[in-house]
């Protein structure tokens, strides 16, 4: 039999994908593959990779046939599901109308097919499509037109970005700006566990306020925080004490329309202390990047966590945010950038 003669961009695959393919059985056959491109044997093959010298010569025999692609496809164990044959339509079905639950993904594909099959097999059939169960997420219900993807896209363009590419080039300070309002109270989430837990909640519906402003190059965040309610004179706060710091540096704020924000007395103070206040479009949170860090702060300080004062409540969340320059530097820096979310109607599950 002709040995086997393999390029180095080969070996080089098969290095690769023995490590990093999807499918464990497709990474052995790379495994054997590789270990004979160095020269082993195939009975030395066959003792390494933990296999029959039958299966070496099942794997070769597959290369010879048609190179790796070859290997990298399956045999089918079994009949085909029927299903098969109905995904295109029931993959434009579930496109519009995404199930809940696996038992309505049953009852619809028993409608649409006349096929009845398990949960189970349901289950891996959905996964077949792509689909995955995921978390609804929100989004101001206004932003769901064609004219506002294009309002938020032109202010990106035209506005924002230039005033980051300063800021990036240390010619100028751009700060993202926005209140979070967090209410002691229990903050459920999903944990992996043998049966089902219980979160305690605190009475009450005390409030811990916090108006921040990150800055978009260093990270770095300003806060002025109290329990009783974000004004406009809190807003001045904010300015005062970014003014001060930063004395003599053009400053630019990224901030929603909030009323307290967009008043006579904030635009005012603003001006007289030559900083730029930049308002983004109406119902765009999707823009404000601060939005990212009060997600973070909930995953990381209160989600599944109990509080049982507000005191301790409050110092858990001032303890996540004084870590974003250390613990969570590396997950700020990830989330902070200007990958910007934009939505069509595709996005929505009522259009």
């Amino acid at each position: 039999m002709a040995a086997l003669a393999f390029t180095d961009e080969e070996k080089q695959v098969f290095n690769h994908e023995r490590f990093h393919y999807p499918d464990p059985h497709v990474q052995r056959k790379m495994e054997v593959l590789w270990l004979l491109s160095q020269g082993l044997s195939r009975a030395e093959v066959a003792r390494l990779a933990a296999v029959s010298t039958k299966t070496v010569k099942r794997y070769v025999a597959a290369y010879r046939r048609g190179g790796i692609e070859a290997l990298k496809r399956r045999a089918s164990l079994g009949p085909k599901s029927l299903l098969n044959q109905h995904s295109a339509t029931l993959k434009e079905y579930f496109q519009k109308n995404p199930p809940a639950t696996i038992k309505q993904a049953q009852a619809a594909i028993e409608t649409l097919t006349g096929i009845r099959r398990s949960e189970t097999q349901v289950r891996h059939f959905l996964k077949r499509l792509g689909m995955k169960r995921r978390q609804l997420a929100t989004v101001p219900g206004k932003a769901d037109s064609a004219d506002k993807l294009t309002e938020q896209r032109q202010f990106v363009d035209t506005r924002l970005n230039p005033r980051l590419d300063e800021a990036e080039a240390n010619i100028r300070k751009v700060f993202f700006v926005d209140a979070s309002h967090f209410v002691h109270g229990a903050f459920l989430c999903c944990v992996w566990c043998f049966c089902r837990l219980f979160l305690k909640t605190p009475s009450g519906r005390k409030r811990f306020n916090v108006l921040g402003a990150l800055d978009y190059t260093t990270k770095q965040l300003w806060t002025v925080t109290n329990t009783t309610y974000i004004t406009a004179t809190t807003v001045c706060q904010l300015l005062q004490l970014l003014a001060a710091h930063y004395s003599g540096i053009p400053l630019t704020l990224v901030l929603d329309n909030a009323r307290y924000q967009h008043c006579h007395l904030v635009q005012d103070l603003a001006a007289s202390l030559g900083i730029e206040l930049l308002f983004l479009p109406s119902y765009s949170p999707n823009l404000n990047l601060i939005e990212r860090l009060w997600k973070l702060v909930k995953k990381e300080a209160l989600y599944g966590k109990y509080y049982e004062t507000f005191e301790e409540f409050c110092a858990g969340i001032t303890n996540c945010l004084s870590q974003i320059g250390t613990k969570h530097r590396s997950a700020i820096q990830t989330l902070i950038t200007r990958n910007f979310q934009f939505f069509d109607r595709e996005s929505f599950l009522v259009t």
